[in-house]
């Protein structure tokens, strides 16, 4: 989870001016005090129950999605209205960017709301029912008797969402899963329609 943190940090950081904040520094700034935070309040893997460390997480992925939001919405409007670009290799790299953040800011949201959080499920709580199902949650016999969800799990359902525009091998059963796989879906198609179409137009 750290490590996807930091790279939607160093993402941002590479996209041009016109399509990230104008003040970077304060967006790296904000993230690494979150994941401090986070680590001290919770060091190793992620099992204490905390309402405050659950405020901190949110707080962090609101900012990682108001951040990609804006930029995707710049790239959108930039293509909308005509902006000129260098060459199709710009626009696809700065399209390949926002997209690789959205799929990272979903599969943060993903990992951090799905049946409590990560800390219940690493402890096995059972208050809150879990919104996705795994094939390994049906395939006991392939994996050990204690396996649950990590955040490689929900990196994979992310990517899928965003590759495929639907579901893959993980069913959703919540409503929020559900809406929230749609709207994944839409922005990555959102995304490439108008990259390619763009890029295609300036070849």
């Amino acid at each position: 989870m750290a490590v996807a943190v930091i790279a939607t940090g160093v993402l941002h950081e590479l996209l041009p001016t016109d399509f990230a904040l104008t003040s970077r520094w304060i967006y790296l700034v904000f993230l690494g005090l979150f994941l401090v935070v986070l680590i001290v309040g919770d060091p190793g893997r992620i099992d204490r129950q905390r309402r405050w460390l659950r405020l901190t997480t949110g707080g962090m992925l609101g900012l990682i999605t108001l951040v990609t939001a804006i930029s995707a919405v710049r790239l959108v409007l930039g293509i909308l209205t005509s902006q000129d670009f260098t060459d199709a290799s710009q626009l696809l790299t700065i399209g390949a960017i926002i997209w690789m953040t959205n799929v990272l800011a979903f599969a943060l949201w993903f990992w951090d709301l799905d049946a409590g959080g990560a800390a219940a499920r690493a402890v096995r709580s059972r208050t809150v029912a879990p919104a996705f199902v795994f094939p390994e949650m049906n395939l006991t016999n392939y994996v050990p008797a204690d396996w649950y969800p990590k955040f490689v799990d929900y990196l994979v359902l992310s990517f899928n969402t965003a590759l495929a525009f639907s579901p893959t091998d993980v069913i959703a059963v919540r409503p929020w899963a559900k809406l929230m796989m749609v709207c994944e879906s839409i922005i990555s198609l959102a995304l490439a329609a108008l990259v390619i179409a763009r890029a295609i137009n300036i070849l």
